[in-house]
């Protein structure tokens, strides 16, 4: 056959799975760049900033002074 230019069967399999592979990695990546662009913006339920600071607290990141600060600064009156 002169279409095949004398590649094997095995030689074909290999060019239609990397063919996949490299549709399905650009798939990916444009899903990647679309879920990323819609979540930048969107504030998810559940993180006032009161919560991040108590957890923060209590998995020993920040200790009782900076926790007392951090809350202070977070509920001043302007």
């Amino acid at each position: 056959m002169l279409w095949s230019n004398g590649m094997g069967w095995v030689d074909w399999l290999l060019m239609i799975l990397t063919m996949v592979a490299l549709w399905a990695m650009v798939a990916f990546g444009i899903l990647a760049l679309f879920r990323g662009a819609s979540d930048a913006g969107v504030r998810q339920p559940g993180h006032d900033p009161d919560r991040v600071l108590d957890e923060e607290f209590a998995r020993g990141r920040i200790d009782a002074e900076e926790y007392r600060a951090r809350h202070n600064v977070l509920h001043a009156r302007h």
